[in-house]
């Protein structure tokens, strides 16, 4: 099974910059105009998931919980703390995770649209 997780934003060009200059990810596809949406997919070449943003011309008020986050693992110390010179190379803060879990266990930023990212540095199998 592949998994996709898709979300709309309203700006579809700080979205790309933040996932893939800062975290690393990769443009695996695109479109424009596609019944009056843009969009992107982005991740990891060759891996069974990836993520949607799309943009159309609906100005969307997001509301996200403090509990909703994406949560990334590195796949090693080396990319784990790329990320984290990444992020403070271009002024994102980190910010306190309302489980106190994730502050323990990684660093949790916002993305352009105010949802929780979270760079865990713990190695999963």
């Amino acid at each position: 099974m592949k998994f996709r997780v898709a979300r709309h934003t309203n700006d579809l060009e700080a979205i790309k910059f933040f996932y893939i200059t800062i975290l690393g990810f990769e443009v695996l596809g695109s479109f424009e105009n596609h019944d009056g949406y843009d969009g992107l997919f982005l991740g990891k070449p060759n891996l069974d998931w990836h993520l949607e943003f799309t943009k159309s011309d609906e100005r969307i008020k997001f509301d996200f919980n403090e509990d909703d986050a994406l949560v990334f693992y590195p796949i090693s110390e080396e990319e784990y703390n790329e990320i984290i010179k990444s992020l403070e190379i271009n002024a994102i803060n980190t910010i306190i995770a309302k489980n106190p879990y994730w502050n323990e266990n990684g660093k949790m930023v916002l993305d352009p649209d105010g949802y929780r990212v979270i760079i865990s540095n713990l190695k999963i199998e």
